[in-house]
């Protein structure tokens, strides 16, 4: 080997022997590095609603809206059912357009369990997610045929194995139709509301539930969704509410607003 290439070679080892030490010295000062302390996680504030203004505000919307009823048209559970999964990403002004047409083409789970998905497409389809919805209308009532005799079931596990179907339709259905609270049905309304009268600070419909549970008494859980609603379709909207109009103005403290 020539002189000019060992010193080369030789060159170029020292460069790779400083490269590794260079490596570990800078391990080294990494590790004997204190950690950061992670700053711990702000408790949240536990909720706190005065229990005597809760019950004002609860008599308030009893006086205004005594006998409140499902905005969902409907004449037996089966109807009420397929109008609820219909309701997904939709208002109930719209559902009650669409459903006269279907139930009178199928008026029964055995003729719904028959049917085509085209042509019950056909008729949901302004109601958004049409083919989505379609599928799920034949296989609630499939379900229904073959594992409920064609009736629709009162127990919550029943009613959650049909598809399409989810805690807040089961809540409907077993509210309205069986009277039975297991909860509270929270739809875009009663979330929005809740959240401005102050009874929750959640934003998911099942913390917002549990929350309106604790404050909301039992009996009163079925009739309180629907005077929420019927409110938010009048003075209390997402936009531009009309608290002057508002039944319970001087109890809501108009949180978000």
């Amino acid at each position: 080997m020539s002189a000019a290439k060992k010193a080369a070679s030789d060159a170029g080892r020292t460069k790779r022997a400083a490269k590794k030490a260079s490596r570990k010295r800078g391990a080294a000062k990494a590790s004997r590095a204190k950690p950061v302390a992670k700053k711990p996680a702000r408790k949240r504030r536990r909720l706190r609603v005065d229990p005597e203004r809760a019950t004002a505000l609860l008599d308030a919307l009893a006086a205004h809206d005594p006998n409140p009823k499902c905005a969902l048209d409907h004449a037996n559970a089966f109807e009420l059912l397929a109008a609820t999964i219909l309701s997904a990403q939709c208002t109930d002004v719209r559902v009650n357009l669409v459903t006269p047409a279907l139930f009178a083409r199928y008026p029964t789970p055995a003729d719904l369990a028959a049917a085509e998905q085209p042509d019950v497409e056909e008729l949901v389809h302004s109601t958004g997610f049409y083919r989505n919805k379609a599928k799920n209308l034949i296989g609630m009532a499939q379900r229904l045929v073959s594992h409920f005799d064609s009736e629709v079931p009162r127990d919550m596990d029943d009613l959650l194995s049909l598809p399409g179907v989810a805690r807040k339709t089961a809540n409907v259905v077993r509210g309205e139709c069986f009277g039975l609270a297991d909860g509270v049905v929270v739809d875009t309304h009663v979330g929005r509301i809740a959240q401005r009268i102050g009874f929750t600070r959640e934003t998911a419909p099942v913390p917002i539930e549990r929350d309106l549970m604790k404050v909301v008494p039992r009996d009163q859980w079925i009739v309180f969704s629907h005077r929420l609603i019927h409110l938010g379709r009048g003075a209390c909207p997402a936009r531009k509410p009309r608290c002057d109009e508002c039944p319970i103005e001087t109890l809501c403290p108009k949180r978000g607003l």
